[in-house]
């Protein structure tokens, strides 16, 4: 192969890869930043909800029903399970 030949075939080859990892790179970078603001809001949000948590109140914020009492009885028994037989199954040919 001649010099050229293979300075194209490797422009075609390592090419989109170059393209495709400088993109990635910019793309994680911004991704930190994102993160790091995503962190903040839910630390803010925890210790909003760290401090709602030490009033006795139950019912949300929103005004909205508060969480059900635990379930005392027994829950319904389930439907019986049939067996299917084990032998073999004849089909038509």
């Amino acid at each position: 192969m001649s010099t050229t030949t293979s300075a194209i075939t490797a422009a075609v080859l390592f090419g989109p890869g170059a393209l495709l990892g400088a993109a990635t790179l910019i793309t994680q970078r911004g991704a930190r930043t994102d993160s790091a603001a995503v962190h903040q809001v839910l630390a803010e949000s925890a210790a909003e909800r760290a401090a709602r948590a030490t009033t006795p109140d139950t019912a949300p914020p929103d005004g909205g029903e508060g969480a059900p009492a635990p379930a005392t009885e027994q829950p319904a028994p389930l439907a019986t399970v049939l067996a299917f037989p084990e032998g073999r199954v004849r089909r038509a040919a």
